[in-house]
C-alpha cells in the first residue's frame, strides 16, 4: 500500500500524536527534503532537514490536504529555510578554514549517509547541482519533491510557465552533458 492511499489516516494519527505515524510521514518525506538541501547546500543539509521537521511538528495540527498538499507544505517549508541560511550568511560571512587545517583534524565519515546513497545518485544530484540555481531548484523539487509544475512554481515564486522553461532548460543541458560523456567516455 502507498503512502498515498493510507495518508489520510497516518494523518490524522499524526496529528492526534501516534509515534508509528509520524515516523511514517518522516520515513516517507525525510529523504527528499535530505537529497534537496544536499543537491543545494550540502555543508548544511543535515541541519536544515532537521529545522524543516521541526517546523512541520509545529504546523502539522494546522494542516489540511492531501499527500501532494503535505509534500508542497514541506517543500515550501525546506525552501524558506534554505532562504533564510543564505539571508544569514549574507549578513555573517564566514572565513572558511585552509585545506591544511582540515587535512590535519581528520575525516569524519557519515557511514549512514554512504550505506543509503549509490553512486549513481550522487552523480545525479551532482550534475543537477551544478546547473544554475534557479534550474536546479526547479528538477530538485520536481524530481525529489515529486510537485507538479503549479506547485513547484508557487513555491520558488514564479509562474508556472517559467518553471516549465526553467525545467526544460535543465534536462536539455542535462542531456548534452551525458551524451557528452558517452561520446567521449
Amino acid at each position: 500500500m502507498s503512502m498515498e492511499e493510507h495518508f489520510p489516516k497516518t494523518l490524522a494519527a499524526a496529528q492526534a500524536g501516534a509515534e508509528w505515524a509520524l515516523a511514517e510521514l518522516y520515513r516517507d518525506l525525510h529523504p527528499r527534503v535530505l537529497r534537496y538541501f544536499r543537491a543545494l547546500e550540502p555543508s548544511e543539509a543535515e541541519d536544515l532537514a532537521s529545522e524543516v521537521w521541526l517546523d512541520v511538528a509545529r504546523g502539522l495540527g494546522r494542516f489540511e490536504g492531501d499527500d501532494r498538499a503535505f509534500r508542497a507544505w514541506a517543500f515550501t517549508i525546506a525552501r524558506r529555510r534554505l532562504v533564510d541560511l543564505r539571508r544569514r550568511r549574507a549578513r555573517r560571512p564566514a572565513v572558511p578554514t585552509p585545506m591544511e587545517g582540515l587535512i590535519e583534524r581528520g575525516g569524519i565519515g557519515d557511514v549512514e549517509e554512504e550505506a543509503m546513497t549509490t553512486l549513481t545518485t550522487e552523480a545525479a544530484i551532482a550534475r543537477i547541482a551544478a546547473l544554475p540555481p534557479d534550474q536546479a531548484e526547479v528538477v530538485l523539487l520536481r524530481v525529489l519533491g515529486g510537485l507538479s509544475v503549479q506547485e513547484v512554481a508557487a513555491i520558488v515564486g514564479k509562474r508556472p510557465g517559467t518553471a516549465r522553461v526553467l525545467q526544460h532548460r535543465a534536462l536539455k543541458r542535462l542531456a548534452r552533458e551525458v551524451r557528452r560523456e558517452v561520446v567521449t567516455g
